[in-house]
Order: C-alpha cells, then structure tokens, then sequence
C-alpha cells in the first residue's frame, strides 16, 4: 500500500528509492487525466491493480491509455465549512480543526472558505501551516444558528396575543416573519471551483465541505456549477452532519420543492464528480472523515488517453471498466473539453 502522503517522482510505472518527492507528470492540450479509485463489497480500497486491469472508454468508444500511475499525488485542496449549521453542530466541528489539519501532507496546497447567506474566502492556497491554524482557531470564536427557529409571531410572540392575524392591543406593531435565511451552497462550491481551475493541473483538484447539504437561494445554479466542476477535473468529498448524517437520509437527497431549495445536494456533487460522502455524528467519526477523504483522494490510479474528438463544448461521457469481479468503480461520468489555452 502506497504512503497515505508521500509518492516518487518519475516515469509513470517507475519507482525511485526516494520516497520523499510526490509524483508529477505533464499534461497535454488533448490529454484527458482521470482519477479512477477502486474498491471491494466492503467499500476498502483495492491497490496494486496494472494497466492492463483496466479499460477506459469515451462517448463509447475504447481509448488507448498513454499514462497510468498508483503513485500518491500531491493535492490542491479547497475545504468549504458551512457555519449556517445549528450552533451544537458548528461547536462540534470546531473541535475536529487539529484533525482537519493533520490529514493535509507538506506536499498539498490548501485554501478556506466558508458560508451561509454569503461565501467568504478565508486564505489563499497554501501549505497546512500556521497561517491556516490561526484562521481555523479564529473560526473557533463563530457561533451557529440557534437550535430552535425564533417566535415571530402568533400568542407566544413578543407582539402578545392575536386574533386573525390581528393584535388584540390595537397599539401593539405589526409583526412579520422574515423570508427563509439563505444557505448558498452551489454559490461556495463554484467560488472554490473556479479557484482551483487556476492551480497547478499535475495536482489532483479537490473540494472538501463540511455541512448539513443544504442549499437555497445561491445565485449558481447546481448545473451551472456543476459544469465547472467537470470541466476542470474537480472531485467533490464532503462529511455530511447533522440531519443529512442520519441513516437512510440521503434517499431524499433529489428532493427539491419549489421556494425552498434543495434539502440535500452533497450527494448530487459528490455522484457526478466521482468524489465520496461520509456521514457523522460524533467528533471522532468526523476526525476519522478527514484522514480516509484526504487519503483516497491523494492515492487514487490516475489514468490517462489523448482524446481523438474533435473540438467542441459538447459533453463527453467516459466509462472506466476494471477486469475484476465484484468490485466497484469510481470515477467522473464524463467531462467538458476545457477552453483552449486553460490546460
């Protein structure tokens, strides 16, 4: 099993004794890089696969791959903490910040961002240093919503008692219950995605939130996002908390009623971008998130084709096969061919 943090710097299928330079390899104007993580029924990762285990396809047609590698790679890694959560939960996760830094190699590059009615972007891309330690012990100072929604209005409200909709104390002001507070998601994910399309491209892009999934009222729309993210190879992880960590929740996560957003979109991101979703409770599982996302990420195989289609803005499905039974395989659906001069 290769170093969770370290891999070799060389040709594709070659391993210097120095374990201490990540892998880096070049990419072409028509070269399609694809991560491709593979695991057995109980959901472990499954190493030491050979090119020849594997077979990738696109729009149907088999390719000819010119670049294989199982070396770790270094990340560039954009982690989005949502602190419109209930306020318990924000308390819980500032907990895990130590975790959350630990699981980063000297290699990765790391940028902060959080949300809830608006997107802040807290650092720029840079080593898990103290920079981003004294940023998440700032954050620790942030408190979440309150865990039960405030009395606007009716006989419990502060206005007193009502009939029709009406106060009895004719002198008492009206009162009206403001709009639905707005939890911008999609808008978080495409501020961190169109920061990691400028990094390095050898490094695999990923996006990593922390939040309860929900989304209303982003300016972004999920496919708008959601384009961008394929079109920059970009992975989408995230540790679902709080009512999306409940078992079973996340069948509802294509629920979508009108003026109230979506209930759960992380699956959504996560499904399309060939990412992972982990659901916890308790701060150790979500300290135990950190380490295994970070880790599949940095040593998934990493395979690669010069793409023969012409040019254009059209979709391109992709379909990676291993030749193994009963194993599953992860990786993006398919990708849109970046503008030209942007690899």
């Amino acid at each position: 099993m290769p170093d969770d943090k370290t891999g070799p710097e060389g040709g594709a299928q070659e391993r210097p004794s120095g374990q201490e330079q990540l892998y880096k390899f070049k990419i072409t104007t028509n070269e399609v890089i694809v991560p491709v993580r593979v695991t057995d029924p109980s959901n472990s990762r499954i190493d030491g696969l050979l090119p020849k285990d594997f077979s990738v396809y696109e729009d149907g047609k088999k390719q000819t791959m010119n670049f294989f590698t199982s070396d770790p790679v270094a990340l560039s890694a954009a982690v989005i903490i949502d602190l419109g959560l209930p306020d318990v939960a924000v308390q819980r996760v500032n907990q895990t910040f130590p975790a959350l830094e630990s699981s980063f190699s000297q290699f990765d590059e790391v940028s902060l961002y959080t949300y809830s009615s608006a997107v802040s972007r807290q650092t720029e891309f840079g080593s898990a240093s103290r920079q981003l330690t004294a940023t998440l012990n700032g954050l620790k100072a942030v408190r979440g919503r309150n865990n039960g929604p405030a009395v606007m209005s009716g006989p419990m409200a502060s206005s007193g008692p009502v009939i029709n909709g009406r106060p009895i104390d004719p002198n008492t002001p009206a009162v009206s219950t403001p709009p639905k507070e707005s939890h911008v998601l999609n808008d978080a994910v495409l501020r961190a995605a169109l920061d990691l399309s400028k990094r390095d491209k050898t490094r695999r892009r990923i996006i990593f939130i922390i939040s309860d999934g929900r989304e209303y009222r982003s300016t972004a729309s999920y496919r708008d996002v959601l384009k961008v993210l394929l079109s920059n190879g970009i992975a989408v992880y995230a540790v679902a908390v709080e009512s999306s960590a409940i078992p079973g929740y996340n069948k509802l996560e294509r629920m979508h009623l009108p003026r109230f957003g979506y209930s759960d979109i992380l699956p959504k991101y996560s499904s399309a971008t060939a990412g992972e979703i982990f659901t916890d409770f308790s701060r150790t599982s979500i300290e135990a998130s950190y380490a295994r996302v970070m880790s599949e990420a940095r040593n998934e195989y990493t395979l690669g084709y010069v793409t023969r289609a012409t040019l254009s803005n059209a979709y391109r499905q992709v379909e990676v096969r291993v030749a193994l039974p009963d194993v599953k395989v992860y990786a993006r659906d398919g990708y849109y061919p970046a503008p030209p001069g942007s690899r």
